[in-house]
């Protein structure tokens, strides 16, 4: 395999996510395939690690240089970056990342701003105290675009510097057990056995976060479907869902299927369809349902025109995961802080109740409808269901919140799961 400069990759997976949108998911596996098993993880730090860390890198690039990069030699800008990370959040030694990012300059056809590059990183080095206290003064320290955090103070003006500290945090890895195979103390024996270590969670059954993150194939059981990588928030779905064998449960946005297979650990003999309007990303639904031995209905089409894809089908139980910001997730998702935008919140919560209204109908007398999401913004959540609950005379709400402060929130933390909120609604 060819030797790749690895820095002058990441600065391009950089550059694609901040200045073209794309989503990182996207960027950095094709990049992966390029290089080493051992360089794969350096390769992911790196660009995770910018992305983490960009309002932070950027500041010092606005400090050390009289002019920014443009035009084709924009990708040194984000070049810079990567060595400026290296030697502020890695262990790499300063003289090997010096090296290997003024080296990336030749791998970008730059070879002639290999000096402007090795030298912005060099005064970095000996200015790099006082430039950290000055920038530890600065509101770009919390690491979020302005639009997020004023959300972030609005909604939670006494805990918004914990949310924000907490999503420039590297995620714990949690993992769910399947029930059908072992029960969690089991199977936490078995991960001791392998020299692992794992802890439990107080309010979710099948939930062990990793005392350290593993590959999966480390995991006992992985290929034979004993246990799944999925946050342990995502997996508190199943506390209010409650699903039941014999019955008809719709997943809705269901993909990648870590939800629709949960549906199935607990109620095997339940009947499934998992629905999402991407069609790319329901491979994985099906990958999911194959490693565990599953079988479910799966479908692509758009949760606002159910009909196209279940005609008059009513179900017990409806999980509708809404498509959301995802800013509860951002720990797991950095590029999630530069890709969204300020705009993109109402239409969002257009569009979930959208979803709402046009899925509800669909729900049996008596059944239960789960909304969940990966926000932490009131809009897309107890905002969201008040007005559905306002404008609905038949829905009622059950178990999660108050009339007044629909729904249950969750905020991201070291050793919990991810940003989520979950509302529980009965149709009377």
């Amino acid at each position: 395999m060819k030797k790749q400069n690895l820095r002058s990759m990441a600065a391009q997976a950089v550059e694609q996510v901040v200045e073209q949108g794309q989503s990182l998911s996207n960027v950095l596996p094709p990049l992966q395939q390029k290089v080493s098993d051992k360089d794969k993880a350096l390769l992911q730090e790196l660009c995770f690690g910018v992305l983490r860390t960009l309002s932070q890198l950027e500041w010092l690039i606005s400090k050390l240089m009289s002019r920014p990069m443009t035009g084709k030699q924009r990708t040194v800008h984000y070049l810079i970056m990567v060595g400026f990370y290296q030697l502020l959040h890695t262990r790499i030694p300063p003289h090997a990342a010096l090296a290997e990012t003024v080296e990336g300059a030749v791998a970008i056809k730059r070879p002639q701003l290999k000096g402007l590059i090795n030298g912005v990183l060099r005064q970095f080095q000996r200015q790099q105290d006082e430039l950290l206290a000055e920038f530890a003064k600065t509101e770009n320290r919390f690491l979020h675009p302005a639009w997020l955090l004023n959300r972030l103070k609005k909604a939670y003006p006494q805990q918004w510097q914990n949310i924000a500290e907490a999503n420039n945090q590297r995620p714990p890895m949690w993992l769910r057990v399947n029930r059908n195979h072992h029960s969690r103390d089991a199977w936490i024996a078995l991960l001791e056995e392998s020299g692992m270590s794992g802890f439990t969670h107080d309010s979710y059954p099948d939930a062990v976060r990793l005392a350290s993150p593993a590959p999966v194939h480390a995991l006992p059981g992985f290929e034979e479907g004993w246990v799944t990588v999925q946050d342990a928030s995502a997996q508190g779905c199943m506390t209010w869902l409650q699903p039941q064998n014999g019955e008809q449960i719709l997943d809705l946005c269901a993909a990648p299927g870590g939800k629709t297979t949960h549906i199935l650990e607990v109620a095997p003999q339940a009947s499934v369809m998992a629905v999402d309007v991407d069609e790319q990303r329901l491979s994985r639904v099906y990958d999911n349902l194959k490693r565990l031995g599953m079988k479910a209905q799966v479908k692509q089409g758009d949760g606002r025109k159910p009909a196209e894809w279940c005609g008059e089908t009513q179900f017990d139980r409806i999980l509708l995961d809404a498509p959301c910001s995802a800013t509860g997730v951002v720990r797991r998702h950095p590029d999630i802080k530069w890709l969204r935008r300020d705009r993109d919140i109402a239409e969002l919560a257009q569009l979930q109740s959208e979803i709402l209204d046009a899925i509800w109908p669909h729900l049996k007398p008596g059944g239960t409808l789960v909304y969940a999401t990966c926000s932490v913004l009131p809009e897309e959540n107890t905002q969201q269901i008040a007005a559905f609950l306002k404008r609905t005379p038949d829905a009622a709400l059950r178990d999660t919140g108050t009339p007044e402060r629909p729904g249950l929130q969750n905020l991201p933390g070291a050793e919990e799961g991810d940003g989520f909120f979950y509302a529980k609604l009965i149709k009377e």
